[in-house]
């Protein structure tokens, strides 16, 4: 059968009611194929769906529904994954509850390059958003992708940071991808979608329902080597996607904070539970290095800027007049200087004017 027809058929199957993602693989065992699920007989379908179910695969699904995701892909920035395709992040396949198709906009190779998950509060401080940024950079210039949830806060400067180093950054959302929520990210959205990709296991016009974004967690995790919790309430929704990493044997790593912020709260227990406490993007890239070899290669790079220069700017962001006056240097010797520490992630630039060490 012609792509097309493939395509379709998987596209049906979605659209079957009361079907879900268990029984599609189920199907799909059993027959082999989409298109071998809408010829098979009724009494072969009875056996494995409920018949109520058969009757609409019996049925079919008119053309008409599936157009406007076949018209979508027009688009050659628009893509439909389905388990079949080589293309299918490897790494989804090993999760109890894999999705059997995803909608992609942008840079499919980002779909099994190795990755971090990044993700914490909507309601981020200044620092959590500056931290969930400057890891996201220095993991990415690493060599990882930086995989998030396109919320506000955390998730946003987690983008933002992966954008920054050759738009090493995927974005799993919980609407359709013609649709961005929040509207406010709708720049990044497009950014992502230029410089990175946004996926989506939901259909075209499915809306922000509340069940869908803990729902797409497990892809946001599942796709990644570690899940980093930036900052976190109690009731954060990123703590769901800290278990469910945990749950599918991923590293959960947590960035500690006062003993007085409520957005620490969910990080110190995770950190109790077994997370680990991590005080820079080296602390990640350490756990992680082992698994891949360009972040082992790249962390051996680093250590040769053990440069003076570090030891003065230290650990707290610093302008770089107070840098000048500490190091002896011209504001122009240490532009260039600094510029190299930034392009190998060891130092990041905060707003005001501001540097910071974070490796």
């Amino acid at each position: 059968m012609s792509d097309e027809v493939s395509l379709k058929a998987w596209l049906a199957l979605g659209l079957i009611r009361g079907l879900g993602g268990e029984g599609i693989r189920r199907l799909l065992a059993a027959f082999g194929s989409p298109e071998a699920v809408f010829t098979a007989s009724s009494h072969s379908l009875k056996a494995i769906v409920k018949a109520e179910v058969v009757q609409q695969i019996v049925a079919g699904v008119a053309d008409e529904l599936l157009a406007p995701s076949v018209d979508w892909l027009s688009d050659s920035n628009n893509h439909i994954v389905t388990l079949a395709d080589s293309d299918y992040p490897q790494a989804l396949l090993n999760i109890s509850d894999p999705p059997f198709l995803l909608y992609a906009k942008g840079n499919l190779a980002l779909l099994n390059q190795a990755a971090i998950a990044v993700v914490g509060s909507r309601y981020a401080t200044p620092q959590g958003a500056n931290n969930a940024e400057a890891f996201a950079k220095s993991l990415s210039a690493a060599g990882l992708c930086v995989i998030s949830g396109l919320a506000h806060g955390i998730d946003a400067a987690a983008h933002q940071g992966g954008l920054a180093e050759r738009g090493r950054s995927i974005a799993v959302v919980g609407t359709g991808l013609d649709k961005v929520y929040p509207a406010a990210n709708r720049g990044l959205a497009h950014q992502l979608a230029q410089h990175g990709l946004l996926i989506s296991e939901f259909a075209l016009a499915t809306p922000p329902l509340a069940g869908n974004f803990p729902r797409r967690n497990r892809i946001i995790s599942g796709m990644s080597l570690g899940c980093l919790v930036v900052e976190a309430s109690l009731q954060s929704g990123s703590l769901i996607t800290a278990r469910l990493a945990m749950e599918q044997g991923r590293d959960v790593f947590a960035i500690p904070g006062s003993i007085h912020s409520p957005q620490s709260k969910g990080c110190h227990a995770l950190i109790k539970q077994g997370a680990k406490l991590v005080e820079s993007a080296q602390d990640v890239l350490e756990e992680l290095s082992g698994r891949i070899p360009s972040v082992a290669a790249r962390m051996t790079e680093n250590d040769n800027h053990d440069t003076p220069l570090l030891a003065h700017l230290g650990y707290d962001a610093v302008d770089i007049d107070t840098l000048s006056q500490r190091s002896g240097l011209t504001v122009a010797e240490l532009s260039a200087m600094l510029l190299t520490l930034e392009l190998d992630g060891i130092v990041c630039t905060l707003p005001g004017g501001l540097y910071q060490r974070i490796q």
